[in-house]
């Protein structure tokens, strides 16, 4: 079998562009992955077909050796968007291989290792503050957030759905209008110096006992605050929110040294790392005991080669956890990546999604209880809708 030809397909996701790369191979099979195009503002798409043209006449049953060659050809300029790329061709392969075999990509991995994965709602609330607002209230007519009540009105209804775990980002309402933190990775105010205010240290320390009054004790509670802050500002918001019992505290910093050092001195427990590339970048943050939790993107480094990192993290008494911030058919791969990785703490699911993008997938993931069920079908367990793909473009923006 051999790949011979890769395609990417943009659909509307109603605030975002939805974006999936289908290889197909000289033996009728098509294997199916999806990716972020354009998350820091940059394409992924060239880069896809510039690896792609390596990729065609190899065989996709052989998604290691595949993901290996093309990272091979990044040596002199690694990871980031190159990884991102390749990744999204090894998915697709995984895909093809699986159902090749007529088996599953969790089985694959050595899976499954349970039948049902925990997954909490992220981004609960708090995406529903700033650009995306229109969205919210206008197409899907959710109720505007504008005060506090509004925003934990969300966290309650994820303990009424069933969720047993929550993570939100900070929102401050000292404006007309209340409005979404800088994460620290998008121009915006702020977002170079990356420090904090005692006002926003006090603001923040409020929302979150609001959301641990409104969820009550026993469902987990987290707070991602990527990278606004250096390591100072990380330390006072640690040592501030302690008294809230945090299930972690989600920040982000490229300095082991300094991401461990916040770790030693806080009760309050850590996950990181959702922004590296590959085993090698995971290696000094690991041996250095830096997280609780350690986070992989399986659409920027791959699930095969997420998996490995994953192994690499229970070798170091360390849990796992995917980053999976969009994507019904992404949401399965990390569905089955979750599956298969003995060490996995809990799985990311943002429920806030165009209700529409669910009919992109023949077979979209059921949430049931705060858990997804594991599929067995073939593969990620899905087809691609491709008609209602191609009939719903992406939106000029």
């Amino acid at each position: 079998m051999k790949i011979t030809q890769a395609e990417s397909v943009h659909a509307d996701g109603g605030y975002r562009t939805c974006s999936f790369l289908k290889l197909s191979t000289d033996e009728g099979l098509a294997g199916w992955s999806e990716y972020y195009d354009s998350f820091s503002g940059a394409r992924i798409d060239p880069l896809i077909q510039d690896f792609a043209r390596h990729a065609i006449g190899m065989d996709p049953r052989q998604f290691g050796r595949v993901s290996e060659t093309l990272l091979a050809t990044t040596r002199l300029a690694a990871g980031g968007l190159a990884q991102q790329a390749v990744a999204a061709i090894e998915n697709a392969c995984l895909d093809i291989a699986g159902k090749a075999a007529g088996l599953p990509v969790h089985t694959l991995l050595g899976g499954p290792l349970r039948d049902r994965v925990p997954v909490y709602w992220t981004h609960c609330g708090s995406y529903r503050v700033g650009p995306r607002e229109p969205f919210y209230t206008g197409e899907l007519g959710y109720p505007p957030i504008r005060k506090m009540d509004d925003l934990t009105a969300v966290a309650r209804e994820a303990v009424t759905r069933g969720f047993r775990a929550v993570k939100t980002n900070p929102v401050f309402f000292d404006r007309d209008k209340p409005y979404f933190f800088s994460g620290g990775f998008r121009i915006a105010p702020g977002f170079l110096d990356r420090s904090i205010t005692e006002r926003q240290l006090a603001q923040i320390e409020e929302q979150m006992a609001a959301y641990r009054e409104a969820v009550g004790p026993d469902i987990g509670l987290m707070l991602d605050v990527s990278f606004s802050q250096r390591t100072e500002g990380y330390l006072r918001m640690a040592h501030r929110l302690e008294h809230l019992d945090l299930a972690w505290l989600e920040v982000d910093i490229n300095d082991p040294d300094a991401l461990g050092f916040i770790r030693r001195n806080c009760r309050t427990p850590i996950a990181s790392l959702e922004s590296l590339h590959g085993i090698a970048e995971y290696r000094p943050f690991l041996q250095g005991q830096t997280v609780d939790t350690c986070i992989v993107d399986p659409m920027w480094n791959g699930v095969w080669q997420s998996a490995r990192i994953a192994a690499f993290a229970d070798a170091h008494e360390t849990t796992f956890a995917p980053h999976n911030p969009v994507g019904e058919l992404g949401t399965l791969m990390s569905l089955h990546l979750s599956a298969a990785v003995p060490n996995l703490r809990i799985m990311e699911l943002r429920v806030d999604e165009a209700p529409w993008t669910r009919d992109y997938l023949t077979h979209p993931p059921e949430i049931e209880d705060g858990h997804m069920r594991v599929p067995e079908r073939p593969g990620w367990g899905t087809e691609m809708n491709e008609e209602e793909l191609r009939a719903r473009p992406p939106r000029t923006r």
